[in-house]
């Protein structure tokens, strides 16, 4: 299978990666939640080439991440800004984040640390089960075959069925 054919698979990390799959876009998800919004604000925090950087950007407005606003009339200059599509992946960052800060830290510790705003409490992302609250692990879930998997797909017999 062709990496631009992705999107076809019935498989939501696949069409999940046909969107955010490449390091240069997840630096750019990175950036946009530390507040970055401006092209020049991103190469200059980045150090990216202006065609990826304008390629990794138009992807994302295109795939609705992202959204342009003007800023400024002469010239027309554009932000860019998470729309809730693009909101909706900060567990993903969060769950990197935790990835890197066990596994690739150096034994330096975590180079970024974060502070729940709510409680004012310094927090750990964790996945927890919507239903119990208690901690989401690889041995804990069993992945089942739903309503977007077609009947007849090969990868089906991969899957438990309800």
């Amino acid at each position: 299978m062709r990496w631009d054919e992705i999107e076809n698979q019935p498989c939501s990390i696949a069409r999940s990666l046909s969107v955010v799959g490449d390091r240069w876009t997840l630096l750019v998800l990175r950036e946009c939640f530390l507040g970055v919004r401006r092209f020049e604000e991103f190469r200059e925090h980045l150090g990216m080439a202006r065609h990826r950087l304008s390629d990794r950007l138009g992807r994302l407005v295109e795939e609705g991440v992202l959204r342009k606003e003007p800023y400024q009339d002469k010239p027309l200059r554009h932000e860019y800004r998470l729309t809730d599509k693009g909101k909706d992946l900060y567990p993903v960052m969060l769950s990197l984040v935790r990835w890197g800060d066990h596994w690739m830290d150096r034994g330096k510790g975590p180079p970024v640390v974060y502070r729940h705003n709510p409680c004012g409490h310094m927090t750990t992302p964790v996945m927890v089960c919507s239903e119990c609250g208690e901690a989401l692990t690889a041995r804990d879930v069993t992945p089942m075959a739903g309503p977007g998997l077609r009947r007849g797909d090969k990868r089906l017999h991969r899957y438990n069925t309800a």
